[in-house]
């Protein structure tokens, strides 16, 4: 029997994916090493400086900066974390901060300028809200993982010191407002100097949805570039395991009795109402082009790729043919 094609694939460890790390669904000719243990944080910089990994679940923001300054790996439509953001843009409260509009000419911190979350977060407050985003005096925490990049000048942005924390900063109103990809501490412990600057963010995610039709991508699956130039069959049949394995999940996530939440059918029947059977779907398809359009677009106004590149030149397309996959069936 010929010997399979070992790879390796480092990833969140998401219901998406189990049937892939647990080895229930094997890619037609691929041994898949899954590594799911690592944070996003280290995996992005593992890739992105060392290239440690064959296959990789990446910051879609540094995907597209790294493909702009000349790095030619390139990504499957394999979209494993997607998240709306409304909840994420927290306010000092003794700062008067009411709306978007509010945050013109103040000192906004955020965990790092090229997280894919505060890329998101800066286009929706210049889209969606009319925000001046050169007029804010931008406070960032850690790194960006795309060696050799630097913000651009027109944006009034410089690091914090090694010995500050900028949820503290934010606390303190050394900072009047933190975009960040997490649920901050203060809201965990509910200090009453820190708010969400949308009090019914839930309310806003779904308004956005329903005028954009995004639910925004937030990591792409990166892929060596030598891999598929030795192996080009590789895109497709991952394409397949990946649609297989999250089949799989939307399956046994319909069980009430999976997910320990005293209302979550009622929730799962909600987002099938609103975001319709597959919010999760993979592929160039209609709502994903527009989506990634729209963070290249934001990539590009924010000076973070010196062009505004297409998507057949950042991403795989594998097909069949006309007519032969449009809908994924196994």
């Amino acid at each position: 029997m010929a010997a399979k094609l070992q790879l390796t694939l480092a990833c969140g460890d998401y219901e998406i994916v189990r049937a892939l790390k647990d080895g229930s669904v094997k890619p037609d000719g691929i041994e898949l090493n899954v590594l799911t243990e690592m944070d996003s944080n280290t995996r992005h910089h593992r890739f992105l400086q060392g290239r440690e990994f064959d296959v990789v679940e990446l910051s879609g923001c540094s995907y597209v900066i790294a493909r702009g300054m000349g790095e030619e790996f390139m990504s499957l439509p394999v979209f494993l974390h997607r998240r709306f953001r409304h909840g994420a843009f927290y306010v000092n409260t003794s700062k008067g901060i009411k709306s978007p509009k509010d945050l013109e000419g103040r000192t906004v911190g955020a965990k790092s300028w090229t997280a894919t979350a505060i890329l998101w977060m800066r286009g929706i407050l210049e889209s969606e809200y009319g925000v001046d985003l050169r007029s804010i005096t931008w406070l960032t925490d850690l790194d960006d993982h795309v060696e050799g990049f630097d913000p651009p000048k027109d944006f009034k942005v410089s690091r914090i010191r090694e010995d500050q924390s900028i949820e503290d900063m934010l606390v303190n109103g050394e900072v009047d407002a933190l975009l960040h990809p997490d649920i901050i501490d203060p809201i965990e412990n509910k200090d009453p100097r820190v708010a969400r600057m949308f009090p019914d963010f839930r309310g806003e995610q779904i308004k956005y949805f329903q005028k954009t039709g995004i639910f925004p991508i937030m990591h792409v699956t990166a892929i060596r570039p030598e891999i598929l130039e030795k192996h080009p069959w590789v895109a497709h049949n991952l394409l397949i395991a990946f649609n297989k394995a999250k089949t799989i999940a939307m399956r046994r996530m319909e069980n009430p009795r999976v997910v320990p939440l005293a209302l979550w059918r009622e929730e799962w029947e909600t987002q099938r109402e609103i975001f319709g059977s597959d919010p999760w779907e993979y592929g160039l398809t209609p709502g994903n082009v527009k989506n990634l359009e729209q963070l290249v677009s934001y990539a590009h106004r924010q000076g973070l790729m010196p062009r505004r590149m297409a998507l057949d030149e950042l991403f795989l397309n594998p097909t069949v043919g006309a007519k032969r996959d449009g809908i994924f069936r196994y």
